[in-house]
């Protein structure tokens, strides 16, 4: 590290020389950054953290090309009149599809669902119904004329058995029929309620789209008056798109919350801290008799944060403009960043300036002050800084973009915060101090303080410390994951409302759906059955609902269209049987007008609300494979199982076909996440050692700066315990950013104890120690602001860090001085 100093030595001395041009010329360049930062935008969507080339993703962009991925918006009408709803809903559908949106030159929605067409699929339900259930009702039928027969025999006798077979059968026609014929509108059960569906033009990822569809959609219900239609009209508009905008807002409104109240805690306290540090010195330099007066030094109380300040607001500014040319988006992990780095690079200039201040207090001049701060301070700041870039670099490596993206953003601005604390913040010390005299110091020379104190209590902390950590190891094993997805999202009370009220409306327990799309109608037919085989053969953790295909209920070629409507024939022939044509019964009667069907139904005469899911956006039969689970899928744990169940099928050939949704994706992101972090935690630090093995080339001092990080690592997970904190896939991402931030403390202190010498760990505390403390909590403050937000994932990131940095300041401060001192009292110290 000397000789990179050493190789930028000339860089630094132009800086001294012609601090303004430097200075003037980094602005302009964090100005053009700064246009292309504020260009990020924010994508909340946690299923776009796996790789681009990922199966499942891939898959999923090939269902979006074939099918489209439609979010709809809900409307949602309540009156005790129901022909009062139906007539504000056919009018609302006819003004919203009018709805005109000029930036896209199109409407604001390309269609609605509202009225379902039952009555075709009535009078032919038998023609959609499949194999299978043809097979059910063949027998159901049978088994009633069966019956009926036995129940004409005199000597007929009820055992009950027969019964409950023919229930079963009864409920199966009746679950299939009611999927095939819904009730004609979607109401609730006394009809009060009713929902339309509406499906948008646009993208649910262009905000300005949504912001203004939302509002016209407001103007155009205020302007309809639903009280005209009843008086106790209620007409309520949302979903999760809806939804979707409010998250995304309130990430915003976090970010820049957390933005505000921690840079302003940051600067209030570097200002604090400053302010007394140089006053104490200039006190003690001039005995109390100096010529500025402690109003002057007030007023100079904000020259220390501009000029930490300036150099890190142009490190970021150029930070987030590389980001948008590299990677072009935020995600919901990384968009905090702006926050975090602030806390982060602050150090190095709080470093920088401290050691600036007190080697002044010494008497030296400007030029010599700035030179011996960059060759001693210099080094640990490198050092430190580098193995905490290197340490986030690694994250490069992952697959999960969670930890990537993390890594690559925060990776470089550590070492861009790094480049301007050394080179852009002794231009502000020039033009503050030498040119301004903004900074005050005392002239009068001083000798440094040489006396000896020990660090009391040496052994007994070192003791504590490592039955701390034993306790901790001991007990590892409850160490908990946090699964569940619901506790990480932000709650909306107004959506939860909304959902509730909307609920109401149910007519369909089949949600969340997963798609595979073959390429023939055999493979549709193939993978149809490996899948139902799996659904059959797991009877211990079952998480398929059901597979379904059009291809098994729609016969697209002529045989098949001959076979079926035979079947339908038979159908028909067994309700001509005696025992049935005076049966009287409401399943009869629907079967009776279900197997009407003589002519081969054509695919456009079938209602959209049945064929909508198997057809493509060019209006053809896709050839789809639907998996609907049975188990929610906001449970991480269940999520994973039916990803494992579903998300590859090899047909006999060997071909592979991956399963696509974006619950898929999004488990599959948890499963890559789950798997990649103990070996990113892993190979940072081991990273972290062999750079500590390289800066310090001595292996004692290499172990000895790296104690306060693996013990403070230790408490920290037994807080987790105490406290019943859990691991998940937010906080983890900034377990390896503590790594490499938590060694920043002992690195400093132990280039500072070998700088020094024997017998000055207390006077190392009294300098360093400080410094090390500021820029912890400084770190600390700028992760601290996290924890207000309305987001529980973005919150725990915020607790995770501050514990964190907050347990390796203390083992820094009390266990390695302690340990430093207690190996110096053996002799074991070498230099």
């Amino acid at each position: 590290m000397k000789q990179l100093l050493r190789l930028l030595k000339p860089l630094l001395k132009f800086n001294y020389s012609h601090p303004y041009w430097v200075v003037s010329v980094c602005i302009i360049l964090a100005v053009l950054s700064g246009y292309y930062a504020l260009q990020l935008k924010v994508d909340t969507d946690i299923a776009n953290l796996l790789p681009e080339d990922h199966p499942n993703v891939l898959a999923l962009e090939k269902l979006s090309e074939s099918v489209g991925g439609e979010t709809e918006m809900l409307v949602v009408i309540n009156s005790p009149s129901f022909e009062a709803n139906k007539a504000f809903a056919d009018t609302l559908i006819q003004r919203s599809l009018d709805l005109y949106y000029p930036r896209y030159e199109d409407t604001f929605f390309k269609r609605a669902e509202f009225r379902r067409e039952t009555e075709f699929v009535k009078n032919n339900a038998l023609y959609l119904a499949s194999e299978n259930e043809l097979e059910e009702v063949t027998q159901y039928l049978e088994d009633e004329i069966q019956q009926a027969k036995e129940e004409a025999n005199p000597f007929y006798f009820d055992l009950g058995d027969e019964e409950e077979e023919e229930t079963a059968g009864a409920e199966n026609f009746e679950d299939s029929y009611n999927m095939l014929v819904p009730s004609e509108y979607p109401v609730n059960e006394d009809s009060t309620i009713m929902v339309v569906r509406f499906f948008p033009t646009g993208s649910k990822s262009d905000i300005k789209y949504l912001e203004d569809m939302f509002d016209e959609y407001d103007s155009l219900l205020a302007s309809m008056n639903p009280q005209a239609y009843h008086p106790e009209m209620e007409v309520r508009f949302g979903g999760r798109l809806k939804r979707h905008l409010e998250e995304l807002t309130s990430i915003m409104n976090d970010v820049l919350g957390s933005f505000a109240s921690g840079i302003s805690s940051v600067i209030l306290l570097v200002m604090l801290y400053f302010f007394f540090k140089k006053y104490i010195h200039y006190r003690k330099g001039t005995n109390g008799n100096g010529s500025y007066s402690v109003w002057s030094h007030i007023l100079r109380m904000p020259v220390p944060v501009l000029i930490i300040g300036v150099p890190l607001l142009i490190s970021l500014t150029w930070t987030f403009g590389i980001t948008y040319f590299y990677l072009g988006i935020l995600n919901t992990m990384t968009s905090v960043l702006f926050v975090i780095l602030f806390g982060l690079g602050i150090d190095y200039g709080i470093h920088y300036y401290a050691r600036y201040i007190e080697l002044r207090s010494l008497g030296m001049n400007a030029h010599d002050a700035v030179m011996k701060t960059n060759e001693k301070t210099g080094e640990a700041i490198l050092v430190s800084a580098f193995t905490t870039a290197a340490a986030l670099y690694i994250l490069m490596f992952a697959d999960f973009r969670g930890f990537s993206e993390f890594g690559f953003i925060s990776g470089t601005g550590i070492l861009l915060s790094l480049m301007a604390m050394l080179y852009i913040l002794p231009a502000l010390l020039v033009i503050f101090d030498e040119r301004l005299n903004w900074i005050l110091i005392s002239d009068e020379q001083k000798e440094e303080y040489t006396g000896v104190h020990r660090y009391p209590y040496a052994r007994t902390i070192v003791t504590v410390g490592l039955v701390a950590s034993a306790f901790v190891i001991g007990f590892s094993g409850n160490l908990r994951f946090q699964y569940d997805f619901g506790e990480l999202e932000p709650t909306f009370p107004e959506y939860e409302e909304f959902r509730s009220f909307a609920g109401q409306v149910d007519d369909n327990s089949k949600r969340n759906p997963a798609y595979i799309i073959a390429e023939t109608n055999e493979q549709v037919e193939e993978i149809a059955g490996i899948l139902k085989e799996r659904m059959d053969s797991d009877t211990t953790s079952p998480t398929i609902k059901s597979v379904e295909t059009l291809q098994e209920r729609y016969p697209i070629h002529e045989a098949q269209e001959q076979q079926k409507l035979q079947k339908i024939a038979e159908i028909r022939e067994l309700f001509k049987d005696p025992f049935l044509v005076e049966q009287e019964d409401e399943d009869l009667e629907k079967l009776r007008m279900a197997a009407q069907t003589t002519e081969p139904v054509s695919l456009d005469s079938i209602p959209n609300y049945l064929k909508s899911r198997f057809i493509t956006k060019d209006g053809e039969v896709g050839r789809f494979v639907i998996i609907y689970p049975s188990v929610g899928l906001g449970d991480g744990k269940k999520s994973i199982a039916f990803k494992n169940d579903v998300s590859v099928v090899t047909l006999d050939s060997g071909k592979e076909f991956h399963a696509a949704s974006t619950s898929i994706v999004a488990a599959s992101m948890l499963d890559l996440m789950r798997t990649e972090s103990p070996y990113m935690v892993g190979a940072t630090f081991i990273f972290i050692y062999f750079f500590m093995l390289f800066s310090f080339r001595s292996f004692r001092w290499s172990i000895i700066a790296m104690l306060p990080l693996l013990v403070g690592l230790l408490w920290l997970f037994g807080l987790m315990m105490i406290f019943g904190l859990q691991f998940n896939f937010y906080n983890l991402v900034v377990l390896p950013a503590i790594l490499g931030i938590g060694e920043d403390s002992g690195v400093h202190l132990a280039h500072r104890y070998r700088e020094e010498g024997k017998n000055s760990m207390w006077q190392v505390l009294s300098s360093t120690g400080q410094h090390i403390t500021m820029g912890s909590i400084t770190t600390m403050l700028g992760f601290a602001g996290l924890l207000f937000t309305n987001h529980p994932g973005l919150q725990s990131i915020g607790v995770m860090a501050v514990l964190g940095i907050g347990m390796t300041l203390l083992t820094s401060i009390t266990f390695l001085p302690a340990l430093i001192q207690w190996l110096e009292d053996k002799d074991w110290i070498r230099f």
